[in-house]
């Protein structure tokens, strides 16, 4: 079995259908020109590493809140799915349907949240794992393979449901077993806890595993992620009010060990990464997925955490309004891994009579340590934002980090190009 999903922290899924958008055929893909520092908030700071982006627009229709990228078509070139629709790299311009598009109401929700790349069945084929609205299932989609032929309609993917129901806003999917395979890491029933594939029978429902007792955690629960946080080699779940270390054996699913600490009110994906580069992990993580926020929590002695914030609660000088999607990786090269964030527009939708138009921002930032590790603010582009998933790889295997994201202002694609003058 081949796993391709992305941890970018992004941790992804997506269910029952997220859609919009004309019938299979065709695209309504078009580019944007080239993205950057600019247009509205502050202004990208005047030191640091500028780079400049050119935006694709896969649609403006909203269709869903998470999107990835696999090679679907098996020409090595990599492609974009956001819900509904898989679109052909290396230009994006061509789509392909998956299941009946559903363009919702950007007032309010899509049923498709993440979307991770995997091929389940082994024939060698990308297939997608959605996972929709908090509390709903999480669903494979399998590949049909080889294209129809001329003249013939496209099929659907077959849809598997494998969990019923999945609660929290950003459940992971990655190896938390140490198997070298990936779990969806969720809450049900007010547990935290994983569930995984029969890798013999990929379309039997997924077997849930609790790892906590009963606390209370429901559909709408902020902040998620796994990370080796006491060096043992194996990953401890993160979420907004403590950790739980793994232990030994998961045999007969044992209660991990709780930690409490506070991680904020409440944000995306937890992800870990050495910052202070003194040998063991930090926590990155936005703060109120619907309020602001952003820090990076060292760790000191005895497994404790101190918060250092990149941005305050209230977003102080930086317009970061409802950051409720968080990914690391290293955006310009210089082997740290900066952070790429942004606004989930209308994640709430505002009282009154809001502006659609409004902006919705997408920054990276930079990581650096001269004098203390620190983070440069740099907007890639404010009429986009992220969703509930942000998802950053190497679309077009040029060496640069490109970032793909959907949310209700469409999807979209960002194209890394080279240093802006």
């Amino acid at each position: 079995m081949r796993w391709k999903g992305l941890l970018l922290v992004s941790a992804l899924l997506a269910a029952e259908g997220c859609g919009g958008g004309p019938a299979s055929g065709g695209s309504d893909a078009g580019t944007s020109g080239s993205g950057g520092a600019g247009g509205a908030g502050p202004p990208d700071a005047g030191s640091g590493s500028a780079l400049a982006f050119q935006k694709i627009i896969l649609t403006q229709d909203f269709l869903c809140e998470g999107a990835s990228f696999g090679d679907f078509n098996r020409d090595g070139i990599r492609d974009v799915v956001s819900g509904p629709y898989w679109y052909e790299g290396p230009s994006f311009a061509t789509r392909h349907r998956l299941y009946p598009p559903v363009s919702f109401d950007p007032h309010g929700y899509s049923d498709c949240f993440f979307a991770f790349i995997v091929d389940f069945n082994g024939d060698g084929w990308d297939d997608v794992l959605m996972v929709g609205f908090p509390g709903t299932t999480a669903s494979w989609l399998e590949n049909p393979g080889a294209a129809a032929a001329p003249g013939q309609p496209e099929a659907d993917w077959i849809r598997h449901v494998v969990v019923s129901g999945v609660d929290d806003e950003s459940p992971a999917f990655a190896d938390l077993t140490g198997d070298g395979r990936p779990e969806l890491v969720f809450s049900q029933a007010g547990r935290f806890g994983w569930a995984e594939p029969d890798w013999n029978a990929p379309t039997n429902e997924w077997t849930f595993h609790p790892l906590s007792p009963p606390g209370g955690y429901g559909s709408f629960t902020h902040g998620l992620g796994l990370g080796d946080l006491n060096g043992d080699g194996r990953p401890d779940l993160l979420e907004a009010t403590g950790y739980w270390t793994q232990p030994a054996t998961l045999d007969g699913d044992p209660v991990w060990a709780n930690h409490p600490q506070s991680f904020g009110p409440g944000g995306a994906q937890m992800l870990t990464t050495d910052v202070d580069g003194d040998g063991d992990a930090d926590v990155v993580t936005s703060l109120a997925a619907h309020g602001s926020g952003l820090a990076w929590d060292e760790q000191t002695s005895g497994g404790a955490f101190t918060e250092h914030v990149i941005v305050p609660l209230d977003g102080g000088t930086l317009n970061l309004h409802e950051p409720h999607a968080v990914a690391l990786a290293d955006m310009n090269g210089d082997g740290l891994p900066d952070i790429v964030t942004g606004e989930r527009f209308w994640g709430h939708v505002p009282g009154g009579e809001p502006d659609f138009s409004a902006p919705a921002r997408l920054y990276w930032f930079e990581a650096g340590h001269d004098g203390g590790p620190h983070y440069l603010p740099h907007l890639i582009d404010d009429a986009s934002g992220v969703g509930t998933q942000v998802v950053v790889g190497d679309l077009n295997r040029d060496g640069r980090s490109d970032v793909v994201v959907a949310n209700k202002k469409g999807a979209f694609v960002f194209l890394q190009t080279a240093a802006a003058p």
